[in-house]
């Protein structure tokens, strides 16, 4: 529960009550990651708002640390790019900098606004584009991603 209000917080409110309506939003992008089971361990969105769109990532825990929500969100900027959206903004949590560590390690130059108890990371596509470019040298390249071993 504490890492699903981290991912989908707003200021009241327990998140399952609103996130359904979030993620219904037309135009929205939704990814997930299954192991072979069938259980999820990972999504990802892009909800349109505007020319803008909101980004949110949900990694389990343990599969956190291990390349996983670096590479959705680097699939979330390609659609916000391909969409033709201005922004791409996430709401953290403040002292949440996993997030903004997975934006360093794309390169992706963010601002940060930081007000009543939330702090929203704002991207510019154009810098989204540059940093998701394969002639980028510095760029991270498509990783292999390994995790915990699924329990049974």
């Amino acid at each position: 529960m504490a890492t699903l209000w981290s991912r989908y917080h707003r200021a009241t409110g327990d998140p399952r009550s609103y996130v359904s309506a979030l993620l219904a939003r037309p135009g929205s992008v939704h990814l997930a990651v299954r192991r072979p089971s069938g259980r999820l361990v990972a999504v990802a969105h892009l909800m349109p708002d505007g020319d803008r769109a909101e980004a949110a990532l949900l990694v389990e825990d343990p599969w956190q640390n291990h390349g996983l929500g670096t590479r959705l969100l680097r699939r979330l900027g390609r659609h916000a790019v391909h969409q033709g959206r201005s922004v791409v903004y996430g709401l953290v949590l403040p002292g949440d900098e996993q997030i903004p560590a997975m934006l360093r390690r794309i390169a992706v130059p963010v601002r940060r606004v930081e007000e009543e108890g939330v702090t929203t990371l704002w991207a510019d596509t154009a810098d989204i584009a540059d940093a998701l470019s394969p002639h980028r040298p510095h760029m991270l390249p498509s990783l292999s991603v390994t995790g915990p071993r699924e329990p049974g």
